[in-house]
Parts: structure tokens; sequence; C-alpha cells
């Protein structure tokens, strides 16, 4: 689940940005981004190259693309994701939903529900006590040091 979550979000992530940049035409406005075009832009009206680099390159594209590879990372290494990483991106999805009813947001909503279900899934082996002694008196399993009341 947490593998499945890691690569849609990624997916989601480089389709939009790389879809931004070819089929909406912002790689055309590159110069002006790369030559200063943008430095005394005013966002609330903003150009055509201000809002061709605002919706592909300084997206939520690349950074999510981030999170999604870092889900996968974790897996691959049996580490669990936080759980955070699901209920933050999860929030964020459905303002998004809220705000724009015709994006495809429920596949990020999918990846949402496949990573926080396979971080609830993985369980935690509760370490052994150790001492030197090995000896463990207490209710809650923890070693008692040599010398030490009980």
């Amino acid at each position: 689940m947490i593998k499945w979550a890691g690569w849609l979000i990624t997916l989601f992530a480089a389709a939009h940005t790389l879809l931004a940049l070819t089929l909406e035409k912002a790689a055309l406005h590159a110069g002006t981004w790369f030559s200063g075009g943008l430095w005394g832009e005013d966002l609330a009206a903003m150009s055509p190259a201000g809002s061709a680099y605002w919706l592909s390159l300084y997206s939520f594209g690349p950074p999510l693309v981030v999170v999604g590879l870092i889900v996968l990372w974790l897996d691959r290494r049996g580490v669990t994701p936080p759980t955070f990483i699901a209920w933050t991106l999860g929030a964020w999805t459905l303002v998004g939903a809220v705000v724009l009813v015709t994006t495809p947001w429920p596949i990020l909503l999918l990846a949402n529900i496949l990573l926080l279900a396979g971080t609830r899934r993985h369980t935690h082996p509760v370490p052994e006590p150790s001492s030197a002694s090995g000896r463990s008196d207490r209710r809650d399993g923890i070693p008692t040091p040599e010398g030490e009341p009980r």
C-alpha cells in the first residue's frame, strides 16, 4: 500500500509539472523566467509568463515529487512513513477538491488513503528489555539495575 501511494504521489506530481510545461506550453516562457523578467512581477496582476511559472516550475508538482520519492525511499528501507505525511497531504487534497472540483484530486485522495492505511498496518515490534543481569521485576518490563530498590 505504501509503495502504491508513493508511486501515485510521484507520478501525479510529475505529470502535473510536465503537462504544464508541454501541453499548457508554459515552457515557452522560460526565456522570461531566466532573464529576470519576473523580478518585478505583481502577483495581483500576473503576466502570462508569471502565471506559467506558478503553474509549472513553482507549483506543487516538484516538491510533491520529492514527497513521493521520500515515501518510496522509506518503504524500500522498511521504514514506515510518518502518518503526518498522509494526514497533511489528505487535508491539502480536500481543500483542493473544494476549491477546484474538476481537477484530478481523487488520484491524490486515493494515494492518501493508501498511505494512511499502509502506515496503520505496519506494526513495530516492541524491543525486548536488556540488561547485564537480564532480570526484570517491574511491571513495565524495564530491567532494574543492580542495587536499586524494586
